[in-house]
Formats: structure tokens, C-alpha cells, sequence
């Protein structure tokens, strides 16, 4: 046996993770670069560009007016795919709430950009009796997604307060966005407070440790030219946020691996009743 293959036997899970992790970090993957580990969330936010780019928008809905009127298949962080990847731990989860509640699908969207996960499913939602899609967005895409996107089906809110004011949803999904929120615990805490029968959370990052990480997310300038803070969080953290929910199900998403990290995703079921 070669020596550095005896030295990865007896160096515990956890510590070669956290090494993929620091090797991977500044490399370009899939078209995005990690780098830094930052103290707090205003350090990262005043060492990137944010989030709120109208770049990232504009390219946005450049992609998903394609999509929209069937010239792409598929959209997702504005790049266009020329087949849709599916999240099928998400869309089942969807289709589960569904069928407790009468094929009636009323979704809460918390960071759903202009529509993203209800167009990568659309040709599943069509054939439920009632669909409506939620979407909860920065004022600016609000405002995009109104002019160009709603429809009876496809609605879009600055706030979860606006949005129940209107509906009552009975699925809440979190797709990508709690790395991307500066307090994501708190965000987590009011999705699960949700008069909802069920919270699905996709996309969101790992690691092993002990403690949160805070780093610097950056897209490839022949994507677009933007950067933001990104969470990685401690799994076993995560997890212990969950008490007092049920979970249904934990899967792997499919960026797992990207930058050595585990992707995972959640399907939580709460004890409120499913709007018929």
C-alpha cells in the first residue's frame, strides 16, 4: 500500500472533506468560483457586488421569456439548457402535496427568481386540476416578473406577509436561496412556520464541520460578471434545525460534489392541515 493511500485511511471523514473543500475553492466549476472565508456577513457583502445585479436579472429574464415561449427548454441562474434537468426529489414532493389535497397545488416560491422551478415543472403542473405558483422576490424582479411573466397561474410578492394576504398556500419551497440569505435560520424558522403541510429545500450546500462557513460565490464573466456571499453549512447544524418537524426525506441534489461540497435537499412535512 502507497503511503499517501495508508494516510487517507486513517485521516477521519471530516478532515478530508474540509480538504477538498480548501483545494476546490478558488478553481472555476461549472462556471462559478468560491473564495474566502469571511467573519461576517457585511465583510463578504462589501468585498462582493450582491445579488441584486441588474445584470443577473436582465440575463434572466432574457432566458426565461425563451423558455417561456418554448425556444429553450430549460433555464436555470440564466444559463439555457437545451433539455430540462429535473429535480425529482423536488417534484415528487410537490405531487405529494397534490395528491393530499385534491390535485391542488398553491405553492410559496421564496426566492424564485422569475419563475425557474415552476417552468423547469410545467409540463407535470399541467395535468393537476388547480396550480398556483407563488413567487417571493426583491422588489426588482417583482416588478419584471409582473410585466413580463404573471399570469392566473404564476403570481409574484415582495413579502410572505403580501402573498398570504392574497392565498394560502399548502407547500413552501426554498430552492437554492438559504446559502444567499444573511440570516437563513431565521428564514428557515419562518417557512416552517407556515400554515403549509410541507417545506422543500433544494440546492443548498455542505460540509461536515462543526460551524458554519461564509464565502464569496463568483460567476464566470462569460456568464456574468457578479459575485455575492454564500453559507456553507454545518450539516449536523442544519439537521438540528429541523427538530420538531418531520422528516420525510433527505436526498442528494444534483450539484452534489461541486467544490467538494455535499448538495442536498429536504422534504419536510408539518402538522398543519393541507388547503382543499
Amino acid at each position: 500500500m502507497k503511503t499517501n493511500e495508508f494516510v487517507k485511511l486513517l485521516t477521519p471523514p471530516i478532515l478530508v472533506q474540509a480538504h477538498r473543500a480548501l483545494r476546490n475553492r478558488g478553481k472555476m466549476q461549472n462556471g462559478l468560483y468560491l473564495s474566502g472565508d469571511y467573519s461576517s456577513w457585511g465583510e463578504a457583502l462589501a468585498a462582493s457586488t450582491g445579488y441584486d445585479s441588474e445584470i443577473i436579472l436582465e440575463k434572466t429574464r432574457a432566458a426565461l421569456l425563451k423558455v417561456k415561449r418554448g425556444e429553450a427548454a430549460y433555464e436555470r441562474d440564466s444559463v439555457l439548457f437545451d433539455e430540462i434537468q429535473y429535480a425529482w426529489p423536488l417534484l415528487a414532493g410537490l405531487m405529494w402535496v397534490a395528491a393530499q389535497s385534491g390535485g391542488r397545488l398553491n405553492v410559496l416560491d421564496f426566492g424564485g427568481s422569475l419563475g425557474s422551478t415552476y417552468f423547469q415543472n410545467r409540463r407535470f403542473l399541467e395535468r393537476l386540476p388547480a396550480v398556483r405558483w407563488n413567487i417571493i422576490e426583491q422588489p426588482a424582479h417583482v416588478r419584471v416578473g409582473k410585466e413580463f411573466f404573471e399570469d392566473n397561474q404564476l403570481k409574484f410578492y415582495n413579502s410572505i406577509e403580501e402573498c398570504l394576504t392574497q392565498t394560502s398556500p399548502n407547500v413552501a419551497i426554498a430552492s437554492g436561496v438559504l446559502q444567499y440569505i444573511e440570516q437563513p435560520y431565521e428564514l428557515l424558522g419562518k417557512l416552517m412556520s407556515l400554515p403549509v403541510s410541507c417545506v422543500i429545500i433544494d440546492r443548498t450546500p455542505f460540509w461536515s464541520g462543526e460551524y458554519d462557513r461564509l464565502c464569496i460565490q463568483r460567476i464566470a464573466p462569460s456568464i456574468f460578471n457578479a459575485s455575492y456571499p454564500m453559507w456553507i453549512f454545518s450539516l449536523r447544524k442544519f439537521r438540528n434545525a429541523l427538530s420538531g418537524a418531520t422528516l420525510k426525506e433527505e436526498f442528494d441534489g444534483f450539484e452534489n460534489g461541486l467544490f467538494g461540497l455535499l448538495w442536498k435537499g429536504f422534504i419536510i412535512g408539518l402538522s398543519h392541515e393541507p388547503t382543499i
